[in-house]
């Protein structure tokens, strides 16, 4: 296959999503122990509207943004063993995360924040960051695997993993939100799952939701919470709202329960509740997505229980701008996807 000299890819200076710069840039070859991805579909997350407006921790200035992708192995580097063109695959969001604990080191490797990302036509990376993806799923399902699914997953198949019979509680509809309810049900979990739009809940009512909470209708969900739990609390929560929702996570959660911080998208300055995180015995846990050796585990639950992400709208490649503004508009269920390369 021979392979184009110049590709086009998105820059961002940090000063917002509309001046995302639309440029053609050199191809390089793939190093020794690089492969070749042709991009497929990318998918996008919140942390991506941070790193647009210059709010991401330690971020990289006039960077590549996106750090989910899906697409198929055009070239390999002469040092690499176990893949070969046309392969199926995603990158890891961060390069270096193989297994085990996070390091510094290892988060300065994550795609579209501290290093180039995979907005672009084609991308060369690690193949030890290489992750086969599902084969029933299309390259714009897998696009929503690498962040959003690995985080749900970390979470609640963790060093604590959710048990047949546990209930979960999961805070809104986004992507991570989606899949944490997918992932618990195909565990064997019971799942609560909270939004402020009756139309967004019958989404995750029809992936086997039952417990379904308006917070708008309902601004004391953690009680409703609690009587649905026969006033013992939830086991896991997903907590991505931040400092406006973690005290009533933390009445809702059962005694030792677990609670996983993973955003902040409701705003707010109120810290952790210390004092009912010890009366309670609370687990809280910081959740910065996963590695490699968890994503194919993650990937053999998908592939067995025939889990499809749920996608709210696939943009082309060329209207980026206009799949970042629907992800801030905040009305997507699931993931919002942008098509890269055309079938």
């Amino acid at each position: 296959m021979t392979l184009p000299k110049t590709i086009h890819e998105y820059r961002t200076h940090g000063d917002g999503y509309v001046n995302l710069k639309f440029q053609e840039a050199p191809l390089p070859k793939p190093r020794a122990s690089e492969v070749t991805i042709k991009v497929h579909a990318v998918s996008l997350q919140y942390r991506d509207l941070l790193v647009s407006k210059s709010s991401y921790p330690d971020q990289q200035s006039n960077i590549v943004p996106g750090s989910d992708a899906a697409g198929e192995i055009v070239q390999v580097g002469e040092d690499v063993k176990g893949w070969r063109v046309g392969d199926r695959v995603s990158p890891n969001f961060a390069l270096d995360h193989i297994h085990g604990d996070l390091t510094e080191e290892i988060k300065f490797t994550g795609l579209g924040g501290h290093i180039d990302g995979v907005l672009r036509e084609y991308v060369n990376v690690p193949a030890h960051s290489l992750v086969k993806i599902p084969g029933h799923l299309t390259y714009e399902e897998a696009a929503t695997l690498p962040c959003a699914a690995l985080t749900a997953y970390n979470a609640l198949l963790g060093p604590v993993p959710l048990k047949g019979g546990d209930y979960v509680l999961v805070l809104g509809t986004g992507g991570v939100s989606m899949f944490g309810a997918q992932f618990a049900l195909a565990s064997g979990a019971d799942v609560i799952i909270t939004s402020s739009s009756d139309e967004k809940l019958q989404v995750a009512k029809k992936l086997g939701v039952k417990h379904l909470i308006n917070y708008k209708k309902n601004p004391n969900w953690q009680d409703e919470v609690l009587n649905i739990t026969g006033g013992r609390g939830v086991d896991h929560v997903l907590e991505v709202g931040g400092p406006n929702t973690i005290l009533k996570s933390v009445r809702a959660v059962r005694y030792s329960g677990q609670i996983h911080i993973i955003g902040f998208v409701s705003g707010g300055n109120t810290g952790i509740p210390v004092d009912f995180a010890i009366w309670k015995a609370v687990t809280f846990r910081g959740i910065l997505v996963g590695s490699v050796k968890q994503f194919e585990d993650m990937n053999r639950l998908i592939v067995a229980r025939q889990i499809h992400p749920v996608i709210d709208k696939i943009f082309p490649f060329e209207q980026a701008k206009e799949a970042y503004k629907h992800l801030e508009s905040q009305k997507h269920v699931g993931k919002v996807v942008i098509q890269v390369a055309r079938a």
